[in-house]
């Protein structure tokens, strides 16, 4: 009788325990502001990506980098893209970023519009005395 008891109450301790919990799919909320917080981080590492590239292919970044360590050039780099990157969720809407997550064609395109919006700003911010 005593075993039937003590698992009564632990089973019915666990079933409380589980309806209380705030987590997981318990909470909608939660779940969508981490898929938004998610998103956005890939969406923030697409565009350094895409920075970083471009930085590369311009001739002004070709000149100067020559007279850069690697050490330089990278801390210049992540400077400038994480300006970029940061600037990024300001210049998009939540339903770019849908279509961005369902379209890759849409999403190389958005990344290349923001990079291109914020890039020179960015750069002439850092490097500029």
């Amino acid at each position: 009788m005593k075993k039937l008891l003590l698992s009564t109450t632990l089973l019915a301790t666990f079933a409380i325990a589980g309806c209380t919990t705030t987590g997981g799919t318990n909470n909608s909320g939660n779940a969508i502001g981490t898929a938004n917080e998610i998103g956005m981080n890939v969406f923030k590492a697409a565009i350094d990506n895409q920075c970083r590239s471009q930085i590369e292919n311009q001739k002004t970044w070709q000149i100067a980098s020559v007279a850069m360590s690697e050490a330089q050039e990278e801390a210049v780099k992540t400077r400038v893209c994480g300006c970029v990157s940061e600037q990024a969720p300001q210049q998009v809407t939540i339903v770019e970023l849908g279509n961005a997550a369902i379209d890759a064609n849409y999403r190389t395109q958005l990344v290349a519009r923001v990079v291109a919006k914020s890039l020179q700003s960015c750069y002439g911010s850092i490097v500029s005395p």
